[in-house]
């Protein structure tokens, strides 16, 4: 028997119809962020080609301030594409961004190094990370929507929850290609050209989720809202500003899952590397292990918050951040053993699962279909693009003035904020905004 789901998100809609939204919507998510990704993953081979110094640390900072810039994009895409989305649809909004994506990919990938187009290099590398910015901004509040409006009403947790399952898959992707021609090729041949076969990928695989994408199912949430009305004011910052409590919930929500997310998942490459001095590859297989068991527990984690509440999962990340950061980051600096630096990355990302897993499905609650796409996505990636995007640029800062220890407490403390804003936040999956009920502002209640 074929089951059908009542429910805004997926009225009249059968349970094998909503597992196939969710698998598009979320193989283009993958493509995104592996694209997004493979900049930090092969940052180690391409940055002296960009910023040729004899300092390892140095050719890092710049590529770590370019990968910084490329987050002030996403605020510009949140919104963008937010009210695009808002207005035109989910589905029209994600076949843009990943062809946002293509175009920045293909251009990382062609451009010539400093030796020989001196300072043009840094600068269309800059270029093509605003492209990638200006798109994955757009494609988080998009997909983010999408995914928590097709769910099933009661599995919304567990469905939106792919979304980080998709992110870290995206990174598994770029992590797993460098394992790939780290083996075929030699050092001298991955730093010299091999790095740009990472973003040729990227370049074709977007290319083909773009056409994936055009037949994709709109959510039965933006359809019931684009035939109740005229746009009006769908998708406005105007209709945006009426939500005050709820940005600033995004905001708080944000700010310490972000710093800690970007810790562990990214910084953590180059930090065993550069800072415990394990080899290139090692720290490679390392993190590529430690990622593919976080992207399986986001699901769990998603599913146990249908169960038991979203509060409940971010109070544990919070409490264990803001008590376990240091510890964990002052022992993987020290350590050389590289199964105990597996198990300490692990650990982090045990952690941050507590926030990554439903950090989706907790904003798109928070908000009406009207303005669902560029309330899940302004205010967030303005928060990301302040301290996710700078969290390596600070890291790198401190770690050159040689004050790195500072970091660990940095990303406690801001752990630490959000903890605060958990302990005091209502139980968004008792009031979502994702189940039919009256606009509040509409009624009069706020």
């Amino acid at each position: 028997m074929t089951t059908r789901i009542s429910g805004t998100g997926g009225a009249g809609v059968s349970e094998k119809r909503v597992i196939g939204n969710v698998l598009r919507g979320s193989i283009g998510n993958l493509v995104e962020w592996y694209d997004w990704y493979a900049y930090a993953a092969f940052t180690t081979y391409f940055a002296k080609s960009f910023f040729p110094t004899s300092d390892t640390t140095a050719a890092f900072l710049g590529t770590a301030a370019v990968f910084a810039v490329g987050f002030l994009m996403r605020p510009l895409g949140g919104w963008m594409l937010g009210r695009f989305a808002d207005r035109f649809g989910r589905r029209s909004a994600l076949v843009l961004s990943v062809t946002l994506m293509a175009g920045g990919s293909l251009l990382i990938a062609v451009t010539p190094g400093y030796q020989t187009i001196g300072i043009a290099a840094p600068i269309l590398l800059l270029i093509a990370r605003l492209i990638q910015g200006l798109s994955v901004g757009g494609e988080y509040s998009t997909s983010a929507t999408y995914l928590s409006e097709v769910a099933t009403p009661g599995k919304r947790g567990f469905y939106s929850s792919f979304q980080y399952v998709t992110l870290y898959g995206g990174q598994l992707l770029a992590l797993g290609l460098q394992l790939i021609l780290q083996a075929l090729l030699t050092e001298q041949q991955l730093t010299a050209w091999g790095w740009r076969t990472a973003f040729g990928v990227g370049t074709i695989a977007a290319l083909s989720v773009m056409w994936l994408r055009r037949g994709m199912d709109e959510s039965a949430s933006f359809t019931k809202e684009k035939g109740d009305d005229a746009p009006g004011d769908r998708g406005t910052l105007r209709a945006l500003a009426k939500y005050p409590k709820e940005i600033a919930l995004v905001v708080g929500l944000t700010l310490g899952g972000t710093v800690a997310f970007y810790t562990f998942a990214t910084y953590s490459q180059k930090f065993l590397e550069n800072t415990a001095h394990i080899p290139r590859r090692t720290v490679t297989i390392i993190l590529f292990s430690a990622i593919l068991l976080a992207a399986i527990l986001q699901p769990l984690a998603g599913k146990l918050s249908d169960r038991i509440g979203r509060r409940p999962l971010l109070l544990f990340f919070g409490i264990a951040g803001t008590l376990l950061t240091v510890p964990i980051m002052t022992v993987m600096g020290s350590t050389r053993n590289p199964v105990g630096a597996f198990f300490l990355v692990l650990a982090g990302l045990v952690v941050v699962a507590g926030y990554t897993s439903i950090n989706a499905i907790v904003k798109a609650e928070l908000f009406p279909t009207k303005i669902r796409a560029i309330g899940v996505g302004l205010p967030y990636a303005l928060t990301v693009a302040i301290f996710g995007g700078t969290a390596e640029l600070i890291a790198q800062a401190l770690k050159s003035a040689g004050h790195e220890s500072v970091f660990f407490w940095y990303v406690a403390g801001c752990v630490l904020v959000s903890l605060i804003v958990y302990g005091t936040m209502r139980e968004t999956s008792k009031s979502s905004e994702l189940e039919e009920r009256p606009d509040p502002v509409a009624a009069g209640e706020r």
